[in-house]
């Protein structure tokens, strides 16, 4: 059946759950809606979210013998993503080589995959995994990612 055909009400449900649920739980409460609300353009920056993943991400780092401190995964993470797990750089020249940085700290697919960290998701937006990949990287190309002031 088509998009089209179905109900309103069921329309809308499948639009709300589609965009995040905003429509569904507006039908759901009893509102009628007739646009969508426009998706936010980033994850804003949550401190203790942000500080419970560098945290725990030092902890795997110290595990498998990666260095690297507090201040410089959080310098590196703010200037790469502002803090956002699910930013994509759409512009630079690995995504114009379709391989766009991903996450908090703006790998790659490949370099992620290279430097992965066992014991750590395989999900590139995994705020943990993300950053451990990026230090074991950092570490081996350029001795901790204390030593990375600028992109890398």
């Amino acid at each position: 059946m088509p998009f089209s055909a179905l109900p309103r009400r069921s329309a809308s449900k499948i639009l709300g759950y589609a965009t995040g649920g905003f429509v569904a739980a507006a039908v759901l409460l009893g509102a009628s809606t007739t646009a969508l609300p426009a998706p936010a353009s980033a994850s804003p920056v949550n401190t203790q979210r942000l500080d419970g993943w560098i945290r725990h991400s030092l902890q795997v780092m110290k595990a498998k013998g990666i260095p690297g401190t507090y201040g410089g995964i959080h310098r590196n993470l703010m200037r790469e993503s502002s803090g956002d797990p699910f930013a994509i750089n759409l512009w630079d020249s690995n995504a114009k080589k379709g391989i766009p940085s991903k996450g908090l700290m703006q790998v790659i697919d490949p370099t992620f995959r290279a430097y992965h960290v066992d014991g750590t998701s395989w999900d590139i937006h995994d705020p943990v995994a993300n950053i451990v990949a990026a230090c074991n990287y950092a570490a081996h190309r350029y001795g901790s990612i204390d030593n990375v002031n600028g992109p890398y």
